[in-house]
C-alpha cells in the first residue's frame, strides 16, 4: 500500500506538471515519469533475476536484494496503466487529471487491479467523471451476467481441468519424467485450456464488477483458439496487453512505416517485452521470441495462404499455441522445457492417458466447446425467453457457488504475472 500509494502521488503531480510544463522541458518529463515507474517495476520484479543471471555469465558474486518472494499486488498491471496515462498526456491524447481522488480511482480501480485488463485512462476518463446516470437497471443486469460466465469459466472449467495437468507435475503427482508421449499432450492441451478459461475467466468477471459500477470496460479475449493464424490469435487473446504494446512501444519506434527491417525490429523488441513482462524466467523471454519468430514468417510470406485455407490454419494455430503454453509454463518445478520438449516429440512410454482420458475426457470436451463460439449463439437463443433465460442462469450461479465452496486455495493463475 505504501509502494502505490507514493506512485499515485507522484504521478498525479507529474502529470500536472507535464501539462504545464514549459516546451524545452516537455519532452524530459515523461521521460522521468516512465523510467520511474519502470524502475520501480524492475527493481521488485526483475532486480534479483538480473543480478542471478549476471553473476552466473560473469561470476560477479553479486548478493541477491532482500525484497522477499511475493510481488506487491498488482505491480504489472498499475505500472502500465500509469504509463499509458503519462505518455497520453504528454502526446496531448488526454488532459492531465486534476482531480487526486479521481486519478487514484482509476490506479486502483479494484477489478482489474490483480490481473487486469489493462485499461488505458483515456478509455475511462469520460465514465470517471460522470457524475449522474452512472449505473443502469440494465447494465448491472449485464455485469451479473458478465460476472457469473467468467467465474464459471473460471471455478467450474479452468480449476477442474487444470486438476490433470497437477496431477502430472505437481508435488504429489506422478511425475512428468513417468508420463507416456500421449500423456503429456494430452496435460500441456488440459493446461492450454485452463489457462485461457482461468484468465479469460477473470477478465470477464473484472469487466462484469466494472459494468455493475456503471464502467464499460473493453473485452480482453474474443474465442482466441478458433483463430486461423498467429497473427488473428494475438488479435483476440489478452487483447488490453496486446494494444499497450502496440501503442507505447511498437508504434512510437515506428511500427511499419519504415521499412521491413526496421519493422522486424520492432517485433522483435515488442515480442522481447511481451515476455519480459510475464515474468523474471528465461522460459517467458523465450516465449515471446518464440511468437516472434512466428509472427515474423506469418508477416514475410505465410499469412497469404493462411487467409485462404479453411481447416488446416486452425490446426497449425492450435498445435503452435498449445506448444506456446509448453514454454510459458516451463519455469514450474516439475516441468522443465527440455524434458517437455523430450515427451512431446520423441514417442515415449510411460504411463498411458487411458485413465485421464476417463476421468478428464467430458470436461475436455466441454472445454473445447465453451473455448467456440457455441456457448454465445446458444445463450442468445436462449436469452429470446426471458422465463428460460432466468432459470438456467439461476441454475448456473448456483452451481458456480457450490464449486467455490468445494474449492481450496485456487487463486487466478496470471495473479503470478
Amino acid at each position: 500500500m505504501p509502494l502505490i500509494v507514493c506512485l499515485i502521488v507522484f504521478n498525479y503531480l507529474w502529470g500536472l506538471l507535464t501539462a504545464a510544463a514549459r516546451p524545452k522541458l516537455h519532452a524530459l518529463l515523461p521521460l522521468v515519469s516512465v523510467l520511474v515507474n519502470l524502475g520501480v517495476l524492475v527493481y521488485f520484479k526483475y532486480a534479483n533475476f538480473l543480478i542471478e543471471t549476471l553473476n552466473q555469465v560473469a561470476n560477479f558474486g553479486l548478493a541477491t536484494l532482500d525484497i522477499g518472494d511475493v510481488l506487491p499486488l498488482g505491480i504489472s498491471y498499475y505500472i502500465f496503466k500509469i504509463i499509458s496515462y503519462e505518455v497520453d498526456v504528454y502526446t496531448g491524447k488526454v488532459k492531465a487529471e486534476t482531480n487526486p481522488i479521481t486519478f487514484a480511482c482509476y490506479v486502483l480501480f479494484f477489478p482489474q487491479l490483480i490481473v487486469g485488463p489493462i485499461v488505458k485512462y483515456r478509455d475511462m476518463a469520460d465514465q470517471l467523471h460522470k457524475n449522474t446516470g452512472r449505473c443502469s437497471l440494465a447494465q448491472i443486469e449485464q455485469g451479473v451476467e458478465l460476472f457469473v460466465f467468467g467465474l464459471a469459466k473460471k471455478v467450474i472449467l479452468a480449476d477442474s481441468i487444470g486438476a490433470l495437468w497437477t496431477d502430472l507435475i505437481g508435488s504429489g503427482g506422478v511425475g512428468l519424467a513417468n508420463v507416456s508421449t500421449p500423456l503429456a499432450w494430452l496435460g500441456i492441451i488440459a493446461y492450454s485450456l485452463q489457462l485461457y478459461f482461468d484468465f479469460a475467466g477473470y477478465s470477464e468477471m473484472s469487466n462484469g464488477l466494472a459494468a455493475m459500477l456503471g464502467f464499460d470496460c473493453p473485452i480482453n479475449f474474443d474465442l482466441p483458439y478458433i483463430s486461423g493464424s498467429i497473427t488473428e490469435f494475438w488479435r483476440r487473446w489478452h487483447i488490453s496487453l496486446s494494444s499497450w504494446f502496440r501503442d507505447y512501444i511498437y508504434i512510437p519506434l515506428g511500427g511499419n512505416r519504415k521499412g521491413k527491417a526496421r519493422q522486424l525490429f520492432n517485433m522483435l523488441l515488442v515480442w522481447a517485452a511481451t515476455g519480459i513482462w510475464h515474468g523474471a524466467s528465461w522460459n517467458f523471454i523465450c516465449w515471446g521470441l518464440y511468437y516472434f519468430v512466428l509472427l515474423t514468417i506469418e508477416k514475410l510470406f505465410l499469412l497469404k495462404y493462411l487467409k485462404k485455407g479453411r481447416v488446416w490454419p486452425h490446426l497449425y494455430t492450435l498445435f503452435f499455441v498449445v506448444l506456446g503454453w509448453g514454454i510459458f509454463t516451463a519455469n514450474q518445478p516439475g516441468a522443465p522445457l527440455g524434458l517437455l520438449i523430450q515427451k512431446l516429440f520423441i514417442p515415449q512410454t510411460g504411463i498411458s492417458p487411458v485413465y485421464y482420458l476417463r476421468n478428464y475426457g467430458v470436461l475436455l470436451v466441454l472445454g473445447g466447446i465453451c473455448s467456440s463460439g457455441f456457448p454465445r449463439w446458444l445463450w442468445k437463443k436462449i436469452s429470446a425467453f426471458t422465463v428460460l433465460k432466468t432459470i438456467v442462469f439461476v441454475l448456473l450461479a448456483l452451481l458456480c457457488i457450490a464449486y467455490v465452496v468445494a474449492a481450496t486455495n485456487s487463486t487466478a493463475l496470471y495473479a503470478n504475472f
